[in-house]
């Protein structure tokens, strides 16, 4: 390991960091980024409206469509609960997840791998898809986003990005030693980030709108749902030792 990318067991670097650039992301993540923005432009400039109808249908979720017999149905039933976290409805929102998809997806990529990485896409969307219907079964509300995908990296970032002395290391956090559930909120950065996120989202639930958008379209269950699915189960994915203690 090279001494520029050496930390301590709490957590800590032992160095002060040589620059980085400030675009530097890992590929696959870059690759994601571009997809999302390339569904976003096609669906917004090139399809009419009856093909956006036919979109939505396809990649879309809906708690609707599971009280349906599922024999009946085509592959939607299945591919949805992940297609949908590719849609975005607005430039807004699609910056937004952007945002947060640059700054907790790369030390999550970096440590576990492409390939892990697009496990835990999928399994994070249909984790945040499900609790939304789990709250909403049978409504015909409909799903689109990468919020609840981007609640599971910060969920997964709270087990090991967060340096003890405090802040957030996006460059170097992948290479801090994984923190227990109970053990990372002993670390005040990320109890307050994890108390300040949940308080965000219960008043959206009450239905006080945040960041210029009305409460109704925020899924917030979604959100909750994906950051459980990341922040409880990330161990599975991480291929690095837990903290010794």
């Amino acid at each position: 390991m090279d001494r520029q990318n050496q930390v301590d067991d709490n957590g800590d670097a032992e160095y002060r960091p040589e620059r980085q650039p400030v675009f530097n992301l890992p590929r696959t993540l870059v690759l994601t980024i571009l997809l999302l923005v390339a569904l976003y432009l096609m669906e917004a400039f090139l399809l009419n409206e009856e093909a956006v109808g036919a979109f939505m249908f396809y990649m879309a979720f809906t708690p609707l469509r599971y009280v349906y017999p599922l024999a009946e149905q085509g592959p939607e039933w299945f591919t949805t609960p992940v297609t949908y976290s590719l849609l975005h409805g607005s430039i807004e929102h699609l910056a937004f997840n952007i945002l947060w998809l640059t700054a907790f997806g790369a030390p999550l990529v970096r440590r576990i791998g492409a390939v892990r990485y697009l496990v835990f896409w999928v399994l994070s969307a249909a984790a945040a898809a499900f609790f939304h219907a789990a709250l909403h079964w049978g409504a015909q509300t409909v799903l689109i986003g990468a919020s609840g995908v981007v609640s599971a990296l910060m969920g997964a970032a709270c087990r090991f990005a967060f340096p003890v002395r405090g802040g957030f290391n996006r460059t170097y956090g992948h290479l801090y030693p994984r923190q227990s559930v109970l053990g990372a909120l002993r670390n005040r950065t990320v109890a307050v980030f994890v108390g300040i996120w949940f308080a965000g989202n219960m008043l959206i639930a009450i239905g006080l709108p945040l960041v210029g958008q009305g409460a109704s379209q925020i899924a917030w269950d979604a959100h909750i749902g994906g950051f459980l699915f990341g922040y409880l189960l990330f161990a599975l994915f991480d291929p690095l030792p837990s903290a010794r203690h």
